[in-house]
């Protein structure tokens, strides 16, 4: 399973940065909408569908409300003057109030499970406000400052990228090593408070590495710092949501198309939370 996971990463790893830095606007929209459809299918399954016609019937609606924000929202206008367009704001802003609540809900399983796994609207619900607010803040990131630097919006997603992983990372070495206090054990039993921590700080870390090395104003520092807290936080949620979903629909993994590694929502869990909140935290600076 090591060796599967080894090379499937270096697959994966300059497919990502090509993906990230080298495709155009458009080409980027589309591969991360097709990403996020793959996504779509493995979320059907813990919606209980077994029935294909019923899953590809879930992936299409999802597939139709990407097509509508892209109508409304292309990838090159969503920044207007350097700030994000303001009814863009809109749709973070329910993106993390759904993971305020999807916080709640995690704390509270399996005693809240009722509330959301009796039928499927409210499971269908949940995907959609996992899926889609992630592919638009992708466009979002992507497309930040395009017309003066190309790459700029490719750096913000290796910082998020980069959070995620760092956070991954450091909770898994800090809690094997450490951890004796678990976090959720009745959604994910080898989670420890002690690996969280672990990997906050390390996700502080990695932030504050990457303000040294990019020459930023060294005052910014400590709300750069909060906000990774937070972002880390919710990254953690997202993992645990997904977690609690496979759970209650008695899967491991969320597919198989990547070997080692499980399904694409196995790998992007995490980004889920962060992508969105990463969004409305950057887009906060811009306005200070």
């Amino acid at each position: 399973m090591l060796k599967q996971r080894i090379l499937t990463s270096l697959v994966l790893a300059p497919l990502a940065l090509l993906l990230v830095f080298y495709t155009p606007l458009t080409l980027f929209s589309y591969i991360a909408g097709a990403i996020v459809l793959i996504g779509a299918w493995e979320w059907s399954a813990f919606m209980g569908l077994c029935d294909k016609l019923k899953r590809f019937a879930f992936v299409v609606f999802i597939a139709l409300l990407l097509a509508l924000l892209n109508w409304h929202w292309p990838i090159e206008s969503l920044w207007i003057d350097g700030q994000l367009v303001g009814d863009a704001n809109y749709i973070f802003t329910l993106s993390f109030s759904w993971w305020v609540v999807a916080t709640y809900l995690v704390w509270r399983y399996p005693a809240m499970a009722k509330a959301w796994n009796d039928g499927i609207v409210m499971r269908a619900i949940a995907g959609i406000l996992t899926l889609v607010p992630l592919w638009l803040a992708l466009n979002t990131l992507r497309s930040a400052n395009y017309l003066e630097s190309t790459h700029f919006g490719s750096i913000l997603i290796l910082v998020v990228l980069g959070i995620v992983w760092s956070a991954d990372i450091g909770a898994y070495f800090t809690g094997k090593n450490f951890g004796k206090h678990k976090l959720m054990p009745k959604v994910s039993p080898n989670k420890t408070i002690e690996g969280l921590a672990g990997g906050v700080i390390a996700a502080v870390t990695f932030v504050l590495v990457f303000c040294h090395f990019s020459d930023v104003d060294m005052a910014v520092w400590p709300i750069y710092a909060v906000m990774t807290i937070f972002i880390a936080l919710f990254s953690a949620i997202g993992d645990l949501l997904e977690s609690m979903f496979k759970r209650e629909a008695g899967l491991k993994d969320s597919g198989s198309c990547l070997p080692g590694h499980g399904g694409i929502l196995d790998r992007l869990d995490s980004l889920t939370a962060a992508a969105p909140i990463f969004v409305l935290c950057y887009a906060w600076t811009l306005s200070l």
